[in-house]
């Protein structure tokens, strides 16, 4: 990336830290709010240069206005991170989606495997926002763990809708409507990321992809081979998978999720009543749990205006959030016992005044 902090693109977003390969965070001048960039390089003949066979310039107006037509189309939901747009400066495609406090959810399980129940909520609060998509006859196609981001609050938001339309509008520009060369092209693209890669697409593939990341919460790693794009659609295809018993009481769930046949899995309806009957019945955490640590604050980044739509979308979970969210340090006293405790101590103090008082006296 050439941008560096304090840079304005498009006019309005000024770079606010130091940018990665291909992505930035920003703030929009003209709301005030924290948006994350996120970039891909076109080749020459989609920034006005020309095509191969010489037919004339294809400008990336076209990219802009496709990926753009997906975010004005997705519904608004406390789950779901809403786009705000596309545009291209130079030779990058850009996509600018609200950037709320939080970590991303690759960033949690690079430090292991979420308990069963935790995984279970992030899920449920995942098929909320799907549902409303597919109520309105969308589908993401991006599901992952870089696509999902955990608040301060616990709460797990589905981002990444306009990065995923941004890869699969550019594998058709560059490489046509179907066939062998859009294949390596969407490769190239998004990579040997499982969730990526379903049989099918629209609402049932979304769901499949939510089968193959409760796999991934639960276990640390995906159910299906990532060495590479070839191996990994092979075994989507023939089935070859790391058993779902690994996912523990996930593990029916995960199981209906990767059916092959769409008819088969639920919806994401049905997902989240399942995963809030599920978390209803959860157990105490135990000791060896481990919770969704909260993010670091970064005092540097103004924070996003999602605090009501954290509130709003409480209700989607039910009320067992706090129960599997991580174990809660026992007090060293307990409740029932610190109002005797403080009476007795008092009395002891009284018993030792008098002692001395009559010590000195004597």
């Amino acid at each position: 990336m050439r941008a560096g902090p304090g840079q304005v693109l498009a006019g309005r977003y000024r770079l606010i830290d130091r940018p990665g390969a291909l992505s930035a965070f920003a703030v929009d001048e003209r709301s005030g709010d924290l948006v994350r960039l996120r970039a891909w390089e076109l080749p020459a003949r989609l920034t006005g240069g020309q095509e191969p066979d010489g037919a004339g310039p294809v400008h990336g107006d076209r990219l802009v206005r496709r990926v753009a037509e997906v975010g004005a189309a997705a519904p608004r939901h406390p789950r779901l991170l809403q786009g705000a747009g596309a545009f291209v400066e130079g030779d990058l495609l850009w996509t600018v989606e609200e950037g709320p406090a939080g970590r991303p959810l690759a960033e949690v399980l690079a430090e292991g495997p979420l308990a069963p129940y935790r995984a279970a909520e992030v899920a449920a609060d995942l098929a909320a926002a799907l549902r409303t998509l597919h109520d309105e006859g969308l589908a993401h196609g991006n599901l992952t763990a870089d696509s999902v981001l955990v608040c301060e609050d616990g709460a797990a938001l589905l981002g990444g809708l306009l990065p995923g339309a941004a890869e699969e509008v550019l594998a058709e520009e560059l490489g046509g409507p179907g066939g062998r060369r859009r294949y390596e092209v969407r490769a190239e693209l998004v990579g040997p990321v499982a969730e990526r890669w379903p049989l099918d697409g629209g609402p049932a593939g979304d769901c499949w992809a939510l089968g193959v990341l409760l796999h991934r919460m639960a276990t640390g790693r995906a159910p299906y081979p990532e060495s590479g794009v070839p191996e990994l659609v092979t075994a989507v295809r023939e089935g070859r998978r790391v058993p779902s018993e690994a996912c523990g009481p996930l593990g029916p769930m995960v199981e209906r999720l990767v059916q092959p046949d769409p008819a088969r899995r639920p919806t994401a309806a049905e997902i989240r009543l399942e995963l809030a009957e599920l978390l209803a019945g959860a157990p105490e955490p135990t000791a060896g749990e481990r919770a969704v640590p909260p993010p670091v604050p970064e005092p540097r980044r103004p924070a996003a205006r999602r605090g009501a739509a954290r509130r709003g979308g409480a209700a989607e979970t039910g009320g067992a959030r706090a129960e599997a969210s991580g174990p809660a340090r026992p007090p060293r006293i307990p409740p029932a016992l610190l109002g005797p405790f403080l009476v007795g101590g008092v009395f002891l103090l009284l018993v030792l005044g008098v002692v001395a008082v009559v010590l000195f006296a004597g």
